[in-house]
């Protein structure tokens, strides 16, 4: 029976997407036949809940097709493969390194309460990304050690990587979890070469790290010496058979100056991406989130919500916070009419700018001819203007990524890097703060 279940592993193998055969089948191993009872082992708890609920009836398939369906199927966890856990290194007090703000013991405060796995609803287009997470944060037996997870702003990636923290700290609240953004990584480093002290922060996060949670790796492109420290990081918490997640808003490919041995290993692990939510999904993220507020919201305004807003789980969040606000401060019902004026302060209505009028105007403000942006060249003077013509489609249109990219002759994942960079800079550059006001006055002057 062994052979059997090989053989049905082979079959499922070609009906699944790699990934998902990697991390849910291939570890089931065959234990016993008994009678008329088929035993099938998994590697852990959350491996058995998560085959139960979505890969019983594609195994019993498999199983008719061979002609055993008259065997009842069970399925355990294999306590056989189950190994102690590797002793941690005793706690000590880690030495603060000069000028970096100190997040509290092991990173504990920075991690989000509201971010954890139970909360977070699950749908079609997030689905790999958190069994994926979950797994990682609850299995000790996964030929995977880190996970990247792919996604625009406001999609969930954050949450799942807030959640695996959470979920290893329960677990062992021992476990040193180290939760930064690689801006405040480069930040760090920058800090520690400039103090002489370099080997502490290499230490703090070689050997001093169980589980790093690092988000937003799109930021460093074209950082080549952060690149080539985080890349000596990796290795080392790799050999140490460390857990690592990844986030970023673009595949490594597709960041700019981006090396192709960091870009690797970013790789090497696990990869996902987290999509726009589908109509399904949104209802039951509005649903949720609705109740968590205590919001009397109708099935009705509900699916109306869902409709209107498919951008990101943040523009529904923003929705539900202006409907229990203005009902609250206006001591209006919450019904149709007033979901509908919330609607459309978050989304452009018939009298929406349209991506050419964007480009009109940034191409006369900065005297530059409109079909320059859709040009290869990458000089200053045309890359500027085309990446603040971006940020200002994503900001006033409701264009997708798509169709803003082929306005300007681009990937959508161009665009998309070129709008967050300017969301970034503007935070530091009062220069480009003031341009991208004055342009969004003019254009909100222009719906008027």
């Amino acid at each position: 029976m062994k052979a059997t279940w090989e053989e049905i592993k082979n079959q499922i193998r070609t009906a699944l997407p790699k990934n998902s055969f990697n991390l849910w089948i291939d570890p089931i191993t065959f234990l016993e036949k008994k009678d008329k009872t088929l035993v099938l082992g998994c590697p852990n708890k959350f491996s058995r809940n998560w085959v139960l609920e979505n890969y019983l009836h594609l195994i019993k398939d498999k199983l008719y097709q061979e002609g055993a369906d008259n065997l009842e199927l069970v399925l355990k966890v294999d306590s056989r493969k189950k190994q102690p856990p590797p002793k941690l290194a005793p706690l000590h007090e880690q030495m603060t390194l000069p000028n970096i703000p100190e997040n509290g013991k092991h990173h504990r405060l920075r991690l989000n309460t509201e971010f954890t796995f139970d909360k977070f609803i699950v749908g079609r287009s997030n689905e790999f990304a958190y069994s994926a997470s979950n797994a990682l944060a609850n299995g000790d037996q996964w030929n995977y050690q880190s996970l990247l997870m792919l996604a625009k702003t406001g999609l969930g990636k954050t949450h799942l990587a807030h959640a695996v923290g959470h979920a290893v700290l329960r677990q062992n609240p021992q476990s040193r979890v180290y939760y930064i953004t690689a801006e405040d990584f480069t930040n760090q480093m920058i800090s520690a070469l400039k103090t002489n002290r370099i080997e502490e922060f290499k230490n703090r996060y070689r050997r001093s790290c169980d589980v790093l949670l690092l988000e937003e790796i799109h930021f460093l492109g074209g950082k080549e010496k952060i690149q080539l420290e985080l890349g000596y990081t990796l290795d080392a918490l790799a050999n140490d058979n460390k857990r690592i997640i990844f986030t970023s808003s673009l595949p490594p490919r597709d960041i700019p100056s981006m090396s192709r041995e960091l870009s690797s290993r970013l790789t090497s692990g696990l990869v996902s991406t987290i999509a726009d939510p589908d109509y399904n999904t949104r209802v039951k993220i509005l649903t949720k989130k609705a109740s968590r507020q205590n919001l009397p919201v109708s099935e009705e305004i509900i699916h109306l919500l869902a409709r209107r807003l498919n951008r990101d789980v943040r523009q529904m969040e923003s929705a539900l916070k202006c409907l229990k606000a203005k009902s609250e401060l206006l001591k209006a019902k919450i019904d149709t009419t007033l979901a509908k004026e919330v609607i459309n302060c978050l989304v452009s209505d018939d009298s929406s700018i349209t991506t050419g009028e964007i480009k009109e105007l940034v191409a006369r403000y900065y005297k530059v001819d409109p079909d320059m942006l859709r040009s290869k060249s990458r000089k200053k003077t045309c890359t500027y203007p085309r990446n603040i013509y971006v940020y200002l489609c994503r900001q006033h249109t409701d264009e997708t990524l798509e169709n803003i990219a082929e306005t300007i002759n681009r990937s959508h994942s161009a665009v998309l890097y070129a709008a967050e960079l300017v969301e970034h800079r503007i935070k530091t550059d009062d220069k480009m703060k003031h341009q991208v006001e004055f342009l969004s006055q003019k254009l909100e002057e222009m719906k008027k």
